[in-house]
């Protein structure tokens, strides 16, 4: 799925990072959301790689990047510690300042990256997400019933972990048949890849972990933060048939945090860059080349 590019594993400071780089240009962070891996770029990687260089990780603990022992604190599956992986992995490739483009989890640490290392991002793209901070402090029935899979995951070990892995391709179907729109946007080849990826129950611990963190101590560090804007260009984009386009004003959302923000809406579901992906490809680019 990435012909032409180079696979490698990188070590940070607690973990090792499992990516794909290829291209040529300006270099650019892909990060992923759940439940999926590197892989979810495999549409768009092809056509941007000839504008850009392209460095496209699992995060921790997802994929086949490490899996740090989870803690009482959740804090090794922070937005903090994930964020912080990725900035050594571009220091490590040679570009002390990058731009990124972030999905759904990998947004969040995309915007938690920008806040702890803004000298490193030049610019910023969001798929699909509002601040964390903000759905949470929102949260309803309604917001309950559409994020529903929010408030499983953070249950306590191994509650999700065991009901996940006893149904577990019934679970990805209907994650993607839910958030996503249309049956054939998530290839066989695609969806084999996270599949066997979560048959591992460390990643499935892991995975876990990372919402348990998005509901506990990535708020704190969020808070901290609140008075704090994104400074870096910002584009946001979100799928104009899911359930962000309807519960939220994203760009409003967004201008409460950054001092610059851009962004529409895409006619797709949640999974975005295999949903559209040649709008993805035509809006990233724009994006990420212009002045």
């Amino acid at each position: 799925m990435f012909k032409g590019f180079s696979g490698q594993k990188l070590t940070v400071s607690d973990t090792e990072i499992n990516l794909v780089t290829g291209g040529n240009g300006p270099p650019l962070l892909l990060l992923h959301g759940y439940p999926q891996n590197h892989v979810m770029w495999h549409k768009v990687a092809p056509s941007l790689a000839k504008n850009f260089t392209l460095v496209i990780p699992d995060l921790r603990g997802y994929g086949d990047s490490g899996i740090p022992q989870p803690d009482d604190q959740h804090y090794n599956y922070s937005k903090r510690a994930t964020a912080r992986d990725q900035a050594e992995v571009m220091d490590a490739l040679g570009y002390p300042q990058f731009m990124v483009c972030g999905h759904d989890r990998g947004g969040r640490v995309a915007h938690r990256m920008t806040l702890d290392y803004p000298e490193k991002i030049l610019k910023l793209c969001v798929l699909d997400i509002v601040p964390t901070y903000r759905i949470f402090e929102d949260a309803d029935k309604d917001l309950a019933t559409k994020y529903w899979h929010w408030f499983f995951l953070i249950q306590r070990h191994p509650v999700p972990e065991t009901m996940i892995a006893n149904s577990l391709e019934f679970y990805l179907r209907t994650q993607f048949g839910s958030w996503g729109h249309g049956a054939d946007t998530i290839t066989e080849e695609a969806f084999g890849e996270y599949l066997r990826c979560f048959k591992r129950p460390d990643v499935l611990y892991a995975t876990c972990e990372d919402y348990r963190a998005g509901a506990s101590i990535d708020l704190e560090h969020d808070k901290v933060d609140l008075a704090t804007k994104i400074s870096c260009p910002l584009l946001a984009l979100w799928g104009a048939l899911g359930a962000m386009h309807n519960r939220y004003d994203v760009i409003a959302a967004w201008k409460e945090r950054a001092v610059n923000v851009q962004g529409k809406a895409i006619n797709s579901g949640h999974f975005i860059p295999e949903e559209a992906p040649e709008d993805i490809i035509e809006q990233l680019s724009e994006f990420f080349l212009g002045e």
